[in-house]
């Protein structure tokens, strides 16, 4: 199930088991939805959760997934590119048709080879993908030019300074301060690293449930002010922490989270709780996820056009009054929470 947190619940004609990997296609105003155990990717509206796409189906062959975790959207190169958990591999399939162009990798311990590889993060800036191999406990960084094997990063060749983690759930990238955030789900931390040279900057979060402590955290992302976002799994929550890793906000979840996107946007947060992913409204959580702009109107959800249209109404109605003197964006956040 598709559930819009600001109150309007998807009931389409798709059931999920175990949906793990999101990713935002920001261009389109699409979300992809890595549904694991039915081993395929779902694309559906970031407005309303409506199905335009699903691809994928059991197997070992080329196009065909055993267990998916991730998708990273690669517009420059026109794909998308999928952890293949089960197979050992990454796929990488065409962003207009999803046919499937390459797969890389197979199981082992060698450059692009895997176990288990999961979570995938795009680093634009230098044209990095950042692959994180689970059962070998270690990153794995291709360049996104022609996926060929850049470095790895791991406990075990880990440059001066570095930190080891014990395992690795997620990557983020923070491109603006050039910085990798890394989840260590054992070890109950968030971990951050210069994406340089991969040497060890800081580190937050010990185990335990009050605010900036977390219980086998999994999922995490990067927002628009570099606020990091984390799903404090086991306890039933997300949390906000600013770049310093100082916590900011929770949101209460129903159950376990698995995994946080950011549209950046569109200011949505999305995030997964067993079989189903829900969509937080922009601003609803997290102040200043979004700001309007008339460019942005056309790609707004459906709240936030409603608001737009609220305001525009008033000062047709009420244009010498004092209200004509109030700046749009402050018009424009009181009407949102409404």
């Amino acid at each position: 199930m598709f559930v819009l947190d600001w109150g309007w619940p998807y009931r389409g004609p798709i059931v999920f088991d175990r949906p793990r990997g999101l990713a935002f296609d920001v261009d389109l105003a699409h979300l992809y939805i890595v549904d694991s155990n039915n081993h395929r990717v779902v694309v559906v509206s970031s407005h309303d959760g409506s199905v335009i796409r699903k691809f994928g189906e059991d197997g070992k062959t080329d196009g065909r997934f055993r267990y998916p975790y991730m998708a990273a959207i690669d517009h420059e190169h026109e794909r998308v590119i999928v952890s293949d958990r089960s197979n050992q591999r990454l796929q990488v399939l065409s962003l207009q048709d999803y046919s499937h162009q390459r797969s890389i990798g197979r199981m082992g311990l060698d450059e692009l080879e895997f176990q288990a590889p999961r979570a995938l993060a795009i680093d634009r800036h230098t044209d990095r993908l950042y692959v994180v191999d689970t059962n070998n406990f270690r990153l794995q960084v291709l360049s996104l030019v022609d996926l060929s094997f850049v470095a790895f990063f791991s406990t075990h060749n880990k440059p001066p300074g570095s930190m080891t983690f014990s395992r690795i759930s997620d990557v983020a990238v923070d491109s603006e301060r050039a910085r990798l955030i890394v989840s260590d789900t054992e070890r109950n931390r968030i971990q951050v690293w210069s994406a340089v040279d991969g040497a060890f900057l800081f580190e937050f979060g010990v185990k335990g449930s009050a605010p900036g402590q977390l219980y086998k955290p999994q999922g995490l992302c990067v927002d628009n002010h570099g606020r990091i976002l984390v799903a404090d799994t086991f306890n039933r929550r997300l949390q906000a922490f600013t770049p310093e890793g100082n916590p900011l906000a929770v949101w209460q979840c129903n159950d376990r989270p698995w995994t946080v996107a950011f549209d950046e946007r569109r200011g949505l947060i999305a995030y997964t709780v067993g079989h189903e992913v829900h969509v937080i409204a922009p601003n609803r959580w997290l102040l200043d996820t979004f700001h309007w702009t008339p460019d942005r109107h056309a790609g707004a959800t459906r709240p936030i056009r409603r608001a737009v249209l609220t305001v525009t109404m008033i000062r047709s109605l009420v244009y010498d009054s004092i209200v004509s003197l109030i700046p749009n964006e402050l018009l424009f956040q009181i009407f949102a929470h409404l």
